[in-house]
């Protein structure tokens, strides 16, 4: 605690004792939000006055003791480009400064991609010539109390040199919406891999909330070095007591070798990501083994080695020798085997994996997971020993509450903007029920530091992607997170974007971020800019049940009901009775509702649709192309019904 104090009052000191300064924000090439006040602030000397000019405007205020001021200029047209001067003792000149629409861009890892790893990203580059787009990319950092100002940050503006470390999402947004408005159109990208939704959202928010208040109660208030101690020390015990010795690496330069006995190793299951087992949220170097019989005909042969993907970095070997490396987490792994490398009998593959930050291991399709013989392949997937030689000590986002929001939300405050997107909720699958509660706290939160109303906030549903086989038999955390999600849409000036028919099921971020942006957009368009568009597709509305069949209705029909089957077919429907066992449906649309039965539910009580990890079957749509969102009638227990938000104490 003296640490943090000490840190707050030379920050204080600096600003206190400096030539007048701006936020990261306030810089060449940046853009304004139109037609609204528009916040300027920084720091200088103790009492300082200050001038900022722009655009025929001159307003004058002075530094309070602390040397923190701030003026607000009155609300511009869209246009530019122009200058802003701000004059203390010192002058800052800003060059290029446009006014037009302003969107914040956050959440994990689908809002980082960039356009550089999009579908058809070469040809998306070379054709990005929109001086009027530009972006503000946050640096990443965390904080364990609020901070004023970001680590870093700078305005780019859209061509093809620049526009590959565009957030795609937020890029192809504004590509539509410069194509309709024909103004300047800013976006300020923050966002972080992996995080979930509580690293987002401020401490005041969770001890006001009924939900989260004993939770954030127990907060220690400490500064980063120290949480990143207990962290560690909390993290080195956790595997002490599953590997039963404390970390050590003096053997580890055998760990390749087919001799080296793991006989003592513990066991995880790949392909999962550490997260969701025994390591949890580990950062850190592990090993992993598996041991497979090769008999002497496919011994004498090359063969190709399928380790799915791994999340970060991994060096993989066999028999000690070593096969292939990858730095990429969502890059598959296919590795030449060369002749000679295999033995007849026992075998061992054995991988060194080095995860930065978030879930790390092995993860992917099963399917992906084997080696690839001459006669046969061998399965991969199931148990394989493991055992952690290095750890993180830093903490990550995820390791406490609101880190990110302190550091990378906070000195934003109060930059003026329209509005929101967020594309978040993969961090948050385990615990879906209580996301309920916990993202319309977020954006009541950021709505309220803020102080700009109920500012449009759009967001993005989970795309489909079959993580763990979850459907309505054995359960789906996935279709709990995307109920979560409709339901936030009883939030005021909220809108969602339905992705589950353009995601990859195989792929956690699929490319596609083109239709992602553009049928965000349209929400955008309808709600905010007054475009007379269908924005979204059906959802649903009630159910009526008329001896063996289920009548469903929808809102947001637009101009009918349809499929994308040419036959007329309509997938992703289920129903169950009493015995809530759920049976494939089949379903029909009639007089603009659809039709569900099932030969083997005499007397149907709930449906659901989409109801699964990966629901990139479902093909119900409005006629003007956009799809329905999964959906279940029932109230039956979920899977995640008591799964609270924990941090590492």
């Amino acid at each position: 605690m003296k640490k943090y104090f000490l840190i707050l009052f030379l920050a204080l000191n600096f600003f206190a004792n400096a030539n007048v300064q701006l936020p990261f924000m306030f810089s060449d090439g940046m853009v304004l939000q139109r037609d609204t006040s528009i916040p300027v602030w920084g720091w200088g000397d103790a009492h300082e006055n200050i001038e900022v000019y722009f655009n025929h405007q001159k307003v004058k205020t002075q530094a309070d003791k602390n040397g923190k001021w701030m003026v607000r200029l009155n609300p511009e047209n869209a246009g530019g480009p122009y200058e802003m001067s701000i004059r203390g003792k010192n002058e800052i000149v800003l060059k290029d400064v446009l006014v037009g629409e302003v969107w914040i861009c956050s959440g994990q890892s689908n809002m980082e991609f960039t356009v550089s790893n999009v579908q058809n990203a070469a040809q998306e580059m070379n054709n990005a010539d929109y001086p009027m787009i530009r972006q503000f990319l946050v640096q990443k950092d965390l904080s364990a109390a609020p901070k004023e100002a970001l680590k870093g940050g700078k305005w780019d503006v859209c061509n093809k040199a620049t526009v590959g470390n565009f957030t795609a999402v937020g890029y192809f947004f504004a590509k539509k919406l410069y194509a309709e408005l024909k103004i300047p159109i800013g976006i300020i990208n923050t966002s972080w891999g992996a995080t979930c939704v509580e690293t987002w959202t401020s401490r005041a928010a969770f001890e006001n909330s009924d939900e989260f208040k004993e939770m954030i109660a127990e907060m220690p208030n400490v500064d980063i070095e120290e949480l990143s101690k207990n962290q560690a020390k909390s993290i080195k015990d956790k595997v002490a007591e599953i590997q039963g010795s404390k970390i050590n690496t003096s053997n580890e330069s055998f760990f390749k070798e087919l001799s080296f006995n793991d006989e003592t190793w513990p066991e995880m299951h790949a392909p999962d990501l550490w997260e969701n087992q025994q390591l949890g949220n580990l950062d850190g170097v592990v090993w992993m083994r598996k041991s497979i019989v090769i008999s002497k005909e496919d011994s004498r042969n090359d063969a190709v080695l399928e380790l799915a993907k791994i999340d970060d970095m991994d060096i993989t070997y066999i028999n000690g020798i070593e096969i292939g490396t990858t730095n990429k987490y969502d890059e598959k792994r296919v590795y030449h085997i060369p002749a000679g490398t295999l033995k007849e009998g026992e075998n061992v593959i054995a991988v060194k994996i080095a995860d930065y930050a978030g879930g790390g291991g092995i993860w992917g399709d099963p399917s992906d997971l084997k080696i690839r013989l001459r006669s046969t392949n061998i399965p991969l997937s199931g148990a394989w020993k493991f055992n952690v030689v290095e750890i993180n000590s830093e903490i990550s986002p995820n390791s406490f509450p609101a880190l990110l929001y302190n550091a990378m939300i906070n000195p934003l405050i109060p930059y003026a903007f329209r509005g929101v997107l967020w594309y978040q909720g993969e961090a948050n699958v385990s615990r879906a029920q209580q996301y309920k509660k916990a993202f319309p706290l977020m954006i009541a939160d950021w709505r309220t530091k803020w102080n700009q109303g109920d500012f449009p906030f759009y967001f993005v549903q989970l795309s489909s992607f079959n993580e763990n086989g979850g459907n309505s038999i054995n359960g789906s955390k996935w279709a709990e997170l995307r109920e979560a999600q409709a339901q936030t849409l009883q939030v005021p000036n909220t809108g969602m974007c339905v992705t589950t028919d353009i995601g990859d099921a195989k792929d956690i971020h699929p490319a596609n971020k083109q239709d992602v942006g553009y049928r965000l957009s349209a929400i955008a368009l309808k709600n905010v800019y007054g475009k007379p568009i269908i924005s979204s597709g059906p959802t649903f509305k009630s159910m009526a049940i008329k001896e063996n069949e289920i009548i469903l209705t929808f809102d947001n029909t637009g101009s009918g009901l349809s499929t994308s089957d040419k036959n007329g077919a309509i997938l992703g429907f289920e129903i169950a009775g009493a015995d809530k066992i759920f049976h494939y449906a089949k379903a029909y649309i009639s007089n603009n509702k659809v039709i569900v039965n099932s030969e083997n539910v005499g007397n149907p009580l709930a449906v659901h649709y989409g109801w699964a990890d990966d629901a990139g079957a479902c093909n119900l749509y409005n006629k003007e192309n956009f799809p329905a969102s999964p959906f279940r009638t029932d109230d039956w227990e979920t899977l995640t019904n008591n799964v609270k938000y924990t941090f590492e104490k």
